[in-house]
């Protein structure tokens, strides 16, 4: 059964908020990419029509949303495909990314530190990413975007790839993408210079032997 109701909270950087509907029933949940592909960006106050689906912790969810007068779309275009950002294949790149630095590590072509920051830094920020896809389905704090940018700036954009996709998480946002890789090229700049000036080396002593 469809719904009629009004979006009540919106946060448009985070693309989600919550309905209510007219007949005074609970309010849903609801995140952008419930609405139909193609639609414009919902704004506090918006009239919409919904269906509730409750996840698996029992919480309502608004989904196959659109807006009041929207048309439905029963036949997409067959031209018509996904996002070219949600195209990048971005745990391959992520993976191989891991595998390529540790192997230039395990050769001696790069300091030890390299591949051990770039790990570190990883597995942080893949953990950062799955708790802020947790906490947006949960409607509780969310990590901020500033942190998880940084985390990618020192080397944990690898696992931010795996993360994105694997948890279909801040894969479609422009402005989110843009700032991403240009941490990912910030961070390969300053891998080279690191490595080329002696700063790897000299941390590659620190971590494994004690000394500079």
């Amino acid at each position: 059964m469809r719904l009629a109701g009004r979006i009540c909270e919106w946060n448009d950087d985070k693309g989600f908020g919550f309905v209510v509907a007219h007949d005074g029933g609970a309010r849903a949940f609801v995140q952008v990419k419930a609405f139909q592909p193609g639609s414009r960006r919902p704004v506090l106050g918006d009239l919409i029509s919904y269906r509730v689906a409750n996840d698996a912790k029992g919480r309502a969810n608004a989904v196959d949303v659109r807006f009041a007068g929207q048309r439905i779309e029963r036949h997409p275009s067959p031209s018509a495909g996904p996002s070219p950002l949600r195209r990048i294949p971005r745990r391959a790149l992520g993976v191989s990314a891991l595998l390529a630095v540790t192997a230039l590590g395990a050769l001696g072509w790069v300091p030890a530190a390299v591949p051990l920051v770039q790990g570190f830094f990883s597995f942080a920020s893949y953990i950062a990413y799955w708790l802020d896809k947790d906490a947006a389905g949960a409607s509780r704090r969310r990590t901020p975007e500033n942190t998880l940018h940084l985390l990618d700036l020192l080397g944990g954009w690898p696992g931010a790839l795996i993360a994105q996709q694997q948890f279909r998480h801040k894969t479609v946002k422009p402005s989110f993408q843009a700032k991403f890789w240009g941490t990912v090229l910030l961070n390969l700049v300053a891998v080279a210079a690191a490595v080329r000036l002696g700063w790897a080396r000299a941390l590659t002593d620190l971590l494994l032997d004690g000394r500079v």
